[in-house]
């Protein structure tokens, strides 16, 4: 039997929802999930709805195929196959973050890659990686409707913490809610600055080491910011 999740857990990924909302990262589209903290095969995901109205009664259970454990006949997110194929090809994430938030979408529609500008995104390292459905499935909703289409993201992720989607909007994963949050955040930040600081003239990004060193800083520290988002989005419902 399916053991249940843990629900500080469930709390985190409520808490989560709400956050990347205030934060202009997702709106009424948009979606978070983790890891199952008692099955690493499956997942943790709200039904389809708005991120900033998820509650704890929300928060459904998914297999690696797709497949809710507790639907209880509520609708499932359409992309949760985005969540599924990462969390099957990379072990080592926790948690998972789809967007579409704005300043992302111009560096994925013209290839530009998404790279550390400042030390906060540090967690971008040489880039980020870019994914194009149409490469994968010819002409498309540009949705990641399928096991196949998130196999193929998940794929173009690679080792890395960020894909852009072209003409869609972008994935992160971390190790934990915290991280994963806090790298959804940043990369949007960091999108908006890249394209102000390509109107000025040549950028000078992080190199390889300065991202790696103040990546390792902002883990060390992520309890900082985090604290601060729980407060200001209020108690999990």
């Amino acid at each position: 039997m399916l053991p249940a999740a843990d629900s500080a857990l469930i709390d985190k990924l409520v808490v989560a929802n709400r956050i990347l909302y205030r934060e202009g990262v997702v709106d009424g589209f948009g979606h978070v999930s983790a890891r199952h903290d008692g099955s690493p095969q499956h997942f943790l995901l709200a039904r389809s709805m708005a991120p900033a109205l998820v509650r704890r009664a929300d928060i459904l259970t998914f297999d690696f195929d797709g497949k809710a454990q507790d639907a209880r006949d509520a609708r499932p997110y359409l992309e949760r196959f985005i969540h599924a194929e990462i969390y099957r090809l990379r072990p080592d994430v926790h948690a998972v973050v789809h967007s579409h938030s704005p300043s992302v979408i111009p560096l994925g529609a013209t290839r530009q890659p998404l790279r550390p500008i400042f030390h906060m995104s540090g967690f971008l390292g040489e880039g980020a990686a870019l994914f194009d459905i149409r490469d994968a499935a010819g002409d498309t909703d540009m949705l990641i409707s399928n096991g196949a289409l998130g196999a193929a993201m998940a794929k173009a992720l690679g080792d890395k913490s960020v894909v852009l989607m072209r003409g869609h909007g972008s994935t992160v994963v971390g190790t934990s809610v915290e991280q994963a949050v806090y790298r959804a955040i940043y990369a949007e930040v960091n999108a908006r600055l890249q394209i102000e600081a390509t109107r000025l003239g040549p950028v000078t990004y992080l190199n390889a080491q300065e991202a790696q060193k103040a990546a390792l800083m902002n883990d060390a520290v992520l309890s900082r910011p985090w604290e601060l988002w729980v407060r200001e989005v209020g108690p999990v419902e």
